[in-house]
């Protein structure tokens, strides 16, 4: 018997039971991996509730790290030991053991801890992508990104920063200016004390921001678009304060002839290459300290409820992690 977090229904942390399954049987081309640590991610909130659907009753969580216990017979790139993490579907990471698709799985070097790959992964494919792909940020690029202080913030401007670009980051209160100033931002604006677009618009004496990462989405949507400079790019990543309602190509982005793309993991990493370079990537960074990372706080799974709780409320100031 495993112990897993699943739900049954869509709702508040209520609905997150602690239960005891047996495994299923491993397929040819799937991998059983021990969960050393699981990451916590907003996006765990978003399937909690519903605003992200998915088939009930459900496991949850996208992300951890481990150790390979067992692989299928067809099982070619993985072997018993290697170390691993994911960062995708299947869900179902709230878990001691999980069983994953071969083809989801990717190697974790042995000089990044099992609690590191864990609250990396995600977070780090997600900046991968960002900075990357869906727009190439560039040297001496001005970037404006919302909830700098948070867990894809801390690690945004750290990568943002060693590329060259100043990074203009917006944070919820006082206490989180620190935070983002620690972790590369140029400039910090609190949102909730200060216009930040007039203070964008300050800071880069009118013209605005060459690229904005929004993943906060109700709350900024429209400020932003007063941020951002003429032909600008506007990357919406999600849904922190509520989704953006309404979109009028009219409105919103033709006075500016801004270009706008609303990107996600997934789609970035839906390749084995794509995966590959991606999660490459990030493990690089970290190994060369372009970026690193301090886990603010350790769960066990039985906390399950108070890390969504805490999750929600903005009180984790970091990376936070399950342990199993």
């Amino acid at each position: 018997m495993v112990k897993v977090v699943e739900i049954t229904e869509f709702g508040d942390p209520s609905v997150l039971k602690i239960n005891q399954k047996d495994l299923q049987k491993l397929q040819p081309n799937e991998v059983l991996v021990e969960n050393k640590s699981i990451g916590l991610n907003f996006i765990d909130t978003y399937h909690r509730t519903g605003l992200y659907p998915i088939p009930l009753p459900s496991g949850i969580g996208l992300e951890a790290a481990g150790v390979v216990k067992e692989v299928g017979p067809d099982v070619k790139l993985f072997k018993a030991g290697d170390h691993v993490s994911h960062a995708s579907m299947p869900i179902g990471a709230y878990s001691e053991l999980q069983i994953m698709p071969e083809a989801k799985l990717v190697k974790v070097p042995k000089s990044i801890n099992f609690e590191e790959a864990s609250a990396i992964t995600l977070k780090g494919m997600t900046c991968e992508y960002l900075l990357h792909r869906a727009y190439k940020a560039k040297k001496g690029e001005v970037l404006l990104f919302h909830a700098a202080a948070g867990g894809v913030g801390q690690l945004f401007c750290q990568w943002a920063k060693a590329l060259g670009c100043t990074v203009i980051g917006t944070v919820g209160s006082d206490e989180k200016i620190q935070i983002a100033k620690k972790n590369g931002c140029d400039h910090v604006i609190n949102y909730s004390a200060q216009d930040f677009a007039a203070e964008v618009l300050k800071i880069t004496n009118g013209k605005g921001a060459d690229v904005i990462y929004d993943g906060v989405g109700e709350k900024t949507f429209e400020k932003s678009l007063e941020a951002i400079k003429l032909r600008g790019m506007f990357i919406s990543f999600g849904n922190a304060s509520g989704p953006v309602k309404t979109i009028d190509l009219k409105k919103h982005l033709a006075p500016k002839a801004i270009f706008f793309t609303r990107p996600s993991v997934m789609p970035y990493t839906a390749t084995r290459e794509e995966l590959e370079l991606s999660a490459g990537r990030v493990f690089e960074a970290m190994e060369s300290k372009k970026i690193k990372i301090d886990i603010f706080k350790k769960y066990s799974l039985d906390e399950a409820r108070k890390s969504h709780e805490d999750l929600e409320s903005r009180k984790l100031l970091g990376p936070a992690v399950l342990i199993p």
